[in-house]
């Protein structure tokens, strides 16, 4: 990549990075085969482990020898600028000293995320970046396999979601799934139950379900507000509910996601004898 210094933002190619608003991202990364912005050197180099290939990078002169060997050999442009610049033309202080404006990778078939999985999470009409992220990172974290989300779910790819996942919803497998009830035939030919996590008369509890899980789950997740649609309860196998104390009758979603995400890991395979 070429090192352009710039002293001033002229050049076209900084329109991937001007004033990032959330409404601003969201023109620039939603779109199919768009862009998304990777912020931090941890995040850009899980993004390129990921094969994912930059179309510029930003950031200040101290972190110019940390990224420069990470995209080696792509083309596109490192622009190099002050703090204060950096500042004027993104909206915010660049605290983590460098963005990468990434091409959008295209989305794997729902078959081909579900091979091989045991443990997988659907994110139904989730609207906050922040608590998609944080599903993410627990998923990555307790050992499931994969995420798949509705359309109307938030981007994981949005500069929040990247970021407050650490870089995980780079390296952990999703796609896009479709509505109900086409989605939840996906999970079946796929060999999963689908198990939602809901309050509900008839729920069983997350301890009891987890004692003997089937091979395969899929844990079915909703949006903050309301919940699961009635579509997807009616296309759920079981319904689970964490049991929980002193009057609270549900957590926030991404904390939910954790504690089903624990109680139903999958132990690691034994270790072949010699």
């Amino acid at each position: 990549m070429r090192i352009t210094r710039i002293t001033d933002l002229e050049h076209p190619a900084l329109a991937d990075y001007h004033r990032l608003t959330d409404v601003a991202l969201r023109r620039v990364s939603e779109p199919e085969g768009g862009l998304y912005i990777a912020e931090s050197s941890k995040v850009i180099e899980r993004a390129l482990r990921a094969g994912h290939v930059p179309r510029s990078v930003l950031m200040t002169e101290r972190w110019l020898e940390d990224i420069e060997p990470l995209v080696d050999g792509f083309d596109g442009e490192i622009f190099v600028g002050d703090a204060a610049l950096l500042e004027t033309l993104t909206g915010y202080h660049l605290h983590r000293g460098a963005l990468a404006a990434m091409h959008r990778p295209e989305l794997p078939s729902v078959p081909s995320v579900l091979a091989g999985a045991r443990r997988v999470v659907v994110l139904e009409d989730i609207v906050d970046h922040t608590n998609v992220g944080a599903i993410f990172r627990a998923v990555a974290g307790l050992g499931a396999d994969a995420v798949l989300i509705t359309p109307r779910c938030a981007d994981p790819l949005y500069r929040r979601s990247v970021r407050v996942s650490m870089g995980t919803v780079l390296q952990v497998p999703w796609t896009r799934l479709p509505e109900w009830p086409e989605g939840a035939t996906l999970l079946r030919e796929a060999g999963f139950q689908v198990a939602a996590l809901a309050l509900s008369d008839d729920a069983v509890p997350l301890d009891a379900f987890a004692a003997h899980p089937s091979d395969k789950v899929a844990l079915l997740l909703g949006t903050e507000g309301d919940g699961l649609s009635r579509a997807a309860l009616r296309a759920a196998d079981v319904v689970v509910t964490i049991p929980m104390l002193h009057g609270v009758d549900s957590l926030n979603v991404a904390a939910a996601s954790a504690v089903a995400l624990w109680a139903l890991r999958v132990p690691p395979l034994p270790e072949s004898t010699p």
